[in-house]
């Protein structure tokens, strides 16, 4: 049955086609990657969907019925609430069935007409029996078999949701999405903040499913699990496929072959109708031939240029630097308003190290790195760096001075030594070229933003690259590349990931941060 059509739908950002007349269906039960480079359009068909931004043409048709839901990481909490009270909010409907329940009990109490009375006790049995189907009585242990699966216990119950992390607070709002049973759940990147562990458990969870997802996620092995069909957007198209990623791959191989031979006959066709105008449309007696080639011209739709899937290119100066310890920390206490987050931690390093720091979402990896980096002062112990040691640092969040300012503009007062040319050439090189190299910061995608951020470090001589969550909101292409190039860095590395297969790839050496 399907639940959701979409006809023609179009939409722009700065005057390029994300898609156009795109049209789809999708049915009850379907699950769904969707896949895309970044700046695809991926958020963008998503957003439209939950209905936070309006399409440009086209219509999006949803069934009357069916229930929506979307996870937006960045979405408002209330700081006051409870962890609790804030997953109880999933149940609404149900307490709002128990509150009519407790009103008719209010009445049974006060009412002496007997026939009257018997209409209540009907009314409030068959109330009890939906809220006793619907496991009104047992809230408290659905809502934690759920939410424990996310890590929510972790950081406890009884927390107040001003206090949590924003890995923290991820966790919450999409226990409280799963624990909804919506039919339809739009997730953007869900597993950004997940810890190992629990991206398995969401693994389990989702292949149970009885209703209709569709997920965007640059994680291979998380799709290749989850998903029984896959929606691709790329030049200027939503198309969707059976099977999982890899299979998507294969098929995808096959049309991206046929699109630019035909793409490549419909320029051949264009020259060569353009070039008969152009000889003929100044002479009399060819003229009207030449206006008729004319408006076969212009009736042509002109097909979007293939897009080319290019590896960026990250690189990474090194400083030679050999040095047995190379980094000590000796009973490092760290965390905020002179409270310790962990126990004291202990760990040494040399020049060579690839260290990857492990540990679940809010326990203080990144307080770790903030604190090594020196941008928060730790509480007692200490730590010491060679008196050589050159770092550079790729923080987890994307902050810019200037998010209005273009790349090209804040590559440049990062580096105002470097010509335009060679600015523009670097940032080419991840993959930053045309016209988002001149797009604001704000407008560029997660993925586009983090490629910013790693050609302003690639720029940086160190022997110690210390990156938090570098792969979050990457593209597979990208993630690649920085993978490549982090395993020809020659000096030392510290990084911070919740990708396994990644954090695999490039580290030898493991630190599990741990609160007991």
């Amino acid at each position: 049955m399907s639940i959701l059509e979409i006809r023609n739908l179009t939409h722009r950002f700065d005057d390029r086609f994300l898609f156009k007349d795109a049209n789809l269906q999708i049915n009850n039960g379907e699950h769904l990657g969707i896949v895309g480079l970044n700046g695809a359009g991926k958020s963008t068909f998503i957003n439209i969907l939950a209905g936070k931004l309006s399409q440009d043409e086209g219509e999006v048709l949803k069934s009357g019925n069916i229930r929506w839901g979307y996870l937006d990481q960045h979405a408002t909490l209330d700081p006051s609430l409870k962890v609790m009270d804030y997953l109880m909010q999933a149940f609404n409907y149900l307490h709002e069935k128990n509150a009519r329940l407790e009103s008719l009990y209010a009445k049974m109490a006060e009412e002496t007409n007997d026939d009257k009375l018997e209409e209540l006790i009907n009314k409030s049995a068959r109330l009890q029996d939906e809220l006793t189907d619907a496991g009104y009585y047992d809230l408290d242990s659905f809502i934690k078999r759920v939410a424990n699966g996310l890590g929510v216990n972790k950081f406890g119950y009884d927390a107040i949701i001003g206090t949590l992390s924003g890995g923290e607070r991820a966790k919450l709002m999409l226990s409280k999405l799963l624990l909804e049973e919506l039919d339809v759940m739009l997730l953007d990147e869900p597993t950004n903040f997940l810890d190992v562990e629990h991206v398995d458990w969401l693994i389990k969870y989702l292949v149970g499913y009885k209703k209709t997802f569709m997920v965007i996620s640059h994680d291979t092995k998380f799709l290749n699990h989850i998903c029984k069909g896959v929606i691709s957007i790329e030049n200027g198209m939503i198309r969707k496929f059976s099977g999982n990623y890899e299979q998507y791959l294969v098929q995808r191989e096959i049309l991206a072959k046929q699109y630019e031979d035909e793409y490549k006959r419909q320029q051949a066709e264009i020259k060569k109708l353009q070039d008969y105008i152009d000889k003929n449309k100044a002479r009399a007696a060819t003229a009207g031939m030449a206006n008729s080639r004319k408006k076969m011209l212009d009736r042509i739709e002109v097909m979007e240029k293939p897009i080319t899937i290019t590896e960026a290119e990250f690189n990474f100066p090194y400083i030679s630097l050999n040095a047995k310890e190379f980094l000590s920390v000796e009973n490092l206490q760290i965390g905020y308003n002179n409270k310790p987050l962990l126990p004291p931690i202990n760990f040494k390093m040399n020049s060579q190290t690839k260290l990857w720091i492990r540990g679940t979402n809010g326990v203080g990896k990144t307080t770790l790195i903030k604190t090594l980096m020196g941008k928060i002062p730790s509480l007692g112990g200490r730590f010491r760096f060679h008196l050589e040691s050159r770092p550079a640092y790729l923080e987890q969040d994307l902050v810019f001075p200037n998010p209005d300012a273009c790349a090209s503009t804040y590559y440049g007062a990062t580096y105002p030594q470097l010509n335009v040319k060679t600015q523009r050439a670097n940032l080419a090189k991840v993959g930053i070229k045309g016209d988002l190299a001149i797009k604001p910061l704000k407008n560029l995608s997660g993925g586009e933003q983090v490629r910013v951020k790693l050609a302003v470090m690639s720029q940086i001589s160190s022997n110690v690259l210390i990156l938090d969550e570098p792969t979050n909101h990457l593209d597979i292409v990208a993630k690649r590349a920085l993978a490549k190039a982090l395993q020809e860095y020659e000096g030392a590395i510290i990084l911070v990931s919740h990708e396994e297969d990644f954090a695999l790839s490039v580290c030898q050496e493991v630190f599990d941060v741990k609160n007991k």
